[in-house]
């Protein structure tokens, strides 16, 4: 049923509260859906106090909401009472954040109030949202053994190969192990600008570089590129 918001009273004991930005998104929530009210009302006792949904309820007033849709739980005792509200508020499961970031929009999840991680910062997690780092390539070459540290990979499939496992799970654990590569994206920057340019097809196509041939690497690969073309006409004169 519909109340005037009013005559539903807070919950003084109740333990869980949402300040600042996260209790702005739900007042916008509140104002942007107000049907998500009617599908999960404010659970009240026979006294009106607020058991589950005490944020919604102030969240309510602040969006300036005259009626809420209530449900009352008139028939708990006391030690349910406070039962429910703690386990209102539990938090059970977890978020399967590879499906959040490949299938929801993550400006709308933080809009909604989900805490979202920085894809960008978390290990092996993938996003289309890249920033290009500011690459400035040296004179010199580097070595392939430069462009990337496989110490752990090397360690964990020695360890891999030593172990009983079946071949199968042998295969897939060494296929993981590539996942502890470390790349020097810097070293890799060099490699790419004295490469060929069969080579730097192939370092592009495996990520290892990213071009925007407006900026080139921020530039450093086209300066580079005309150092290095002004000194090769130089020394062929």
């Amino acid at each position: 049923m519909k109340v005037p918001i009013k005559e539903v009273k807070p919950n003084p004991h109740n333990p869980r509260v949402i300040k600042g930005d996260k209790f702005l998104k739900l007042v916008k929530s509140i104002k942007d859906f107000p049907q998500m009210l009617e599908l999960r009302p404010i659970v009240v006792d026979n006294e009106m106090i607020v058991l589950g949904g005490n944020m919604r309820l102030k969240a309510c007033i602040e969006a300036g909401l005259k009626e809420v849709p209530i449900l009352i739980a008139d028939e708990l005792t006391e030690e349910q009472k406070a039962e429910f509200i703690i386990k209102d508020n539990v938090g059970y499961g977890e978020w399967d954040w590879d499906v959040l970031a490949n299938e929801w929009d993550a400006q709308l999840l933080d809009e909604w109030g989900l805490d979202v991680p920085n894809f960008l910062e978390e290990e092996d997690i993938y996003t289309s949202k890249i920033e290009a780092p500011i690459y400035e390539p040296s004179n010199l070459k580097p070595l392939i053994s430069e462009l990337v540290n496989d110490t752990k990979t090397r360690e964990l499939i020695k360890e891999i190969e030593a172990s009983t496992l079946e071949d199968s799970e042998k295969e897939f654990l060494k296929l993981a192990a590539q996942r502890h590569l470390v790349f020097n994206y810097s070293k890799i920057a060099d490699y790419y600008s004295h490469s060929s340019k069969e080579t730097q097809k192939l370092f592009e196509k495996s990520a290892l570089v990213i071009i925007d041939f407006d900026k080139a690497i921020e530039n450093g690969f086209v300066e580079l590129t005309k150092n290095i073309t002004k000194q090769f006409l130089e020394d062929y004169e």
